[in-house]
């Protein structure tokens, strides 16, 4: 049993990187605003997003655990972002002074569109916990980075 165990810790855990980082600034306001402007894009049919074209305002790559803004979703969240205060009417959210607003669009977006409570992660005492998709179990104390954490909270 102990080296099951053992074997079950290595093999399982071999599979997560580590990464080792800082504390982030805290964004948590302005993810708490995304949660408010990311449930008004719509996503694209599986049919369409290869192709980017279509009438969808994102499309889900679940293989790559990753979303892409169309061009008519970026025109629409840059509508939403400025009837929000949170850019300039007209202004580009790609331009250098928007970049971090792209950056908690696209983890609130993947937040929403990729992640489930009780299946990627469940909320316990308030706190979001990782539930590892390979054995079921939850992950105390990781986090998942570049602000995906924050938008899941």
């Amino acid at each position: 049993a102990l080296v099951d165990e053992v074997d079950s810790i290595l093999i399982d855990e071999a599979r997560t990187p580590l990464i080792i980082s800082g504390p982030a600034e805290d964004s948590s306001e302005l993810y708490i605003k995304m949660n408010k402007v990311i449930p008004h894009l719509v996503p694209q049919e599986k049919e369409d997003s290869d192709t980017f074209q279509g009438e969808g305002d994102y499309s889900v790559d679940e293989k790559t655990r990753q979303v892409n803004i169309t061009e008519r979703g970026l025109v629409k969240i840059e509508g939403l972002l400025a009837e929000a205060g949170m850019m300039k009417e007209g202004e580009s959210l790609y331009s250098p002074a928007n970049i971090m607003l792209m950056h908690h669009v696209t983890a609130a977006l993947r937040a929403h569109a990729l992640f489930t409570k009780d299946v990627d992660y469940i909320v316990k005492d308030g706190e979001v916990i990782i539930v590892d998709e390979h054995t079921g179990r939850t992950m105390q104390g990781r986090r998942w980075s570049d602000g995906l954490h924050q938008a899941v909270e």
